[in-house]
């Protein structure tokens, strides 16, 4: 949808998004260039039109949005080891790592109206490519089997179809969790203990003012 959009210009991508996000897709088109603002505008298009869709729709519209931009990692994106990147800065610089993939779909589908205990944020071990990694988890109830939004694996797939990643401490925007072998973890506390994700929301609430 978001190349789509961009090499389509009959397509008014300005339609219905309120005068804030025009603003700052101005900005944005100013600071990185013209193909930065359509990307801007591209998803608050998405935005606008989503919010009456089925959840599992939601998903998948959200998942293949992100999905479209190219992997970059923090070291040559930003210069750091670990940066996470908020939905606007991973837009605007047209790439991220897998954390930026996976915070931008989870703010995304917050706006969509997805309760945030429904939603989490886990950090994994990729057995496939031995490494650190992270995706997003829906839980239909609360005692569900989670569905994975992955950058890698791109398809929506249960976690019991995902045996390559191997959980390790998931979030969202209150509480922070240590994984274990079954069940939905140990509760360890609130999430603002992680300082990338405090750094995160401090800079997000700055452009949503």
């Amino acid at each position: 949808m978001l190349l789509l959009l961009c090499i389509l210009p009959q397509i008014d991508l300005q339609a219905d998004i309120s005068n804030k996000y025009l603003a700052l897709a101005a900005k944005i088109g100013k600071e990185y260039g013209p193909r930065a603002e359509k990307r801007i505008l591209a998803w608050r298009h998405l935005v606008d039109n989503s919010k009456q869709l089925p959840i599992v729709r939601k998903l998948e519209v959200v998942n293949n949005f992100f999905n479209q931009l190219p992997f970059v990692s923090d070291l040559q994106h930003w210069g750091k080891e670990d940066y996470w990147a908020t939905p606007i800065e991973f837009l605007a610089t047209d790439g991220g790592d897998c954390e930026d993939f996976t915070i931008a779909k989870y703010f995304t589908l917050r706006e969509l109206g997805v309760p945030d205990d429904k939603l989490r944020l886990v950090y994994v071990k990729s057995l496939t490519l031995d490494q650190h990694h992270m995706v997003l988890a829906y839980y239909h109830t609360p005692t569900s089997i989670p569905v994975i939004l992955d950058n890698l694996d791109k398809e929506l797939k249960p976690a019991t179809r995902r045996p390559d990643l191997k959980p390790i401490y998931s979030f969202n925007a209150r509480n922070l969790w240590l994984s274990k072998e079954k069940g939905r973890g140990i509760l360890v506390g609130g999430s603002s203990r992680l300082s990338l994700w405090k750094d995160l929301n401090n800079r997000f609430a700055k452009y949503n003012n």
